[in-house]
C-alpha cells in the first residue's frame, strides 16, 4: 500500500508586492485506494497545493514536508516525482508544439517505467485508452494539446493517467470547462484508474457535480491555505447547498481571537 502524507507544509508565491504565504499549514494523508475531495473558495491555496506538491518552480515551500512511501518528495526533482508516482493533471493543460501525442506519451512512459515499452503492445494499449475516451486516433499524430479544445485537453490528461499508471493523482479542476459528455467520459476514466484499488487520487473541484461520476472516500474544505473541515461525501451535499460561508467565518473569527 502506497501512502503520500503532507505534513505542516507552509508554502508562498512571489508577487508585485513580494512574498506572499498561500499555503499556512496543510496536512492531510492519502493511501492506496482512497480518493479526497478537495473544495474550497476561489483564491483558497487548493491549485497552489497541486503545484507545490508537483515542484512547479513559481511555489516555494517554506517549511513542512512531502512523503511519499517515506520518502521526501521535496527534496526530488519534477521528473524525479513524476518517475517516483505522482501525477499532476493541471486545470489549464499546456501546449507543446512540434511534439506529437504519440511520441510525447512513449517517452512518457519509458521514463516511468524504466524501459521503453515494446511497440506492437504499446500500440495496442495506446488504441484501446483512446477508444475508451473517445479520442479519435489522429490526435495521436497532432502536436500536444495545440489547437485542442478544452474538453479534448481534459481528455488527454486523463489518456496520460491511463497509460502511466503513477501511485497518486492529483487531479486539478479536471472538471472544469467540460459539457456533461466530456464530463462523463473523464470521469470513467478516473474510475478505471481506481478500479484495481492500488491508486490514490486527489480531487481538486469547485463543484459537486463531478462527485456525481466519482465517489470520494473523503471530502476537504479547504480555507485560506488550510484544511478547514474534512469528513465523507455528505459534506459535499452540504458545500452544495449552503456554500463555503460557515467555514470562512470560522476562520476569520479564530485569526481575530
Amino acid at each position: 500500500m502506497a501512502t503520500l502524507e503532507i505534513k505542516d507544509l507552509h508554502a508562498e508565491v512571489e508577487t508585485e508586492e513580494g512574498s506572499k504565504e498561500i499555503l499556512t499549514g496543510v496536512n492531510l494523508t492519502v493511501r492506496s485506494g482512497e480518493i479526497h475531495a478537495f473544495m474550497g473558495p476561489n483564491g483558497s491555496g487548493k491549485s497552489t497545493l497541486a503545484y507545490a506538491i508537483a515542484g512547479h518552480p513559481k511555489y516555494n515551500v517554506t517549511s513542512g514536508s512531502v512523503l511519499l512511501d517515506g520518502e521526501e518528495v521535496l527534496e526530488m526533482s519534477v521528473d524525479e516525482r513524476a518517475r517516483a508516482g505522482l501525477f499532476l493533471a493541471m486545470q489549464y493543460p499546456v501546449e507543446v508544439p512540434g511534439v506529437s501525442m504519440s511520441n510525447f506519451l512513449r517517452s512518457a512512459a519509458t521514463a516511468t517505467r524504466g524501459e521503453a515499452p515494446q511497440v506492437r503492445h504499446w500500440v495496442k494499449e495506446v488504441k484501446q485508452a483512446m477508444s475508451d475516451l473517445e479520442i479519435d486516433e489522429s490526435f495521436s499524430e497532432r502536436s500536444v494539446n495545440e489547437g485542442f479544445s478544452g474538453g479534448e485537453k481534459k481528455r488527454h490528461e486523463i489518456l496520460q493517467l491511463d497509460l502511466l499508471k503513477p501511485k497518486f493523482a492529483i487531479l486539478d479542476e479536471t472538471d472544469s470547462g467540460l459539457d456533461v459528455d466530456a464530463l462523463r467520459v473523464v470521469s470513467d476514466g478516473i474510475n478505471r484508474y481506481t478500479e484495481s484499488g492500488d491508486k490514490g487520487v486527489l480531487l481538486i473541484t469547485h463543484y459537486t457535480r463531478i462527485l456525481k461520476h466519482i465517489k470520494p472516500d473523503y471530502v476537504h474544505v479547504f480555507v485560506k491555505g488550510q484544511v478547514a473541515e474534512s469528513g465523507g461525501p455528505e459534506l459535499a451535499d452540504e458545500l452544495e447547498e449552503s456554500g463555503y460561508v460557515r467555514f470562512t467565518e470560522k476562520k476569520e473569527a479564530a485569526a481575530q481571537s
